[in-house]
């Protein structure tokens, strides 16, 4: 019974490639496997990959994923995080075809920093408000005029129906919170925010 209510549950799928940022990948893996009150988890949280071997972020930190591209499940949530070389993602194909399949039955696409790239190059954020890092702003609309770019001076975390950006880095935790709140209740945020200690940072 408890295999069959896991099977069941909601899937989050965060892609993961070589030179991913962390932080992009810590944050929504943190955020969504918090359990509720009983002690249930609400989410199955899947890291999924091109290939089954180890992928190294640009910090050093080495990840194994549950899943490759070629079996991953039909996700309720993608998270798309970025690295320092996005070109490296954009112009693999693999890559931004899982994104654009996957999106077509997501309840939510998420992008973290320079994944707004990713977002953008497969098309499914054409015509949606969007926000990439700081400083990427020009670069974003300049490649892809098709997108409603925001100030990334102003917009930390954008939402424009089952688009959400953020500037990445620890943004991602904020953006990974929204969705959170999105997909239960903010009560559920609140009791994540305070295992998460957020309340200490300020």
């Amino acid at each position: 019974m408890e295999k069959k209510e896991e099977h069941q549950l909601p899937k989050i799928g965060i892609l993961v490639f070589e030179g991913f940022l962390a932080n992009e990948v810590i944050a929504p893996l943190d955020v969504f496997t918090k359990s509720n009150e009983n002690g249930k988890p609400l989410f199955k949280v899947i890291l999924v990959a091109e290939k089954d071997n180890h992928y190294v972020s640009e910090e050093g930190l080495k990840i194994i994923p549950n899943q490759t591209i070629a079996n991953c499940p039909d996700l309720d949530v993608l998270v798309v995080p970025s690295s320092m070389n996005p070109n490296n993602q954009t112009d693999n194909p693999t890559l931004i075809d899982f994104i654009k399949l996957q999106s077509e039955k997501t309840e939510y696409t998420a992008s973290h920093c320079a994944g707004a790239f990713l977002l953008a190059e497969s098309g499914v954020a054409d015509g949606k408000r969007i926000v990439t890092y700081c400083g990427g702003s020009e670069s974003l609309q300049k490649e892809y005029p098709s997108l409603l770019v925001q100030d990334d001076r102003v917009s930390t975390v954008v939402k424009d129906g089952k688009i959400i950006s953020s500037n990445g880095n620890l943004v991602s935790y904020v953006a990974s919170l929204d969705l959170l709140e999105q997909m239960t209740n903010r009560l559920h945020r609140k009791m994540v925010e305070n295992e998460l200690l957020i309340h200490k940072l300020k």
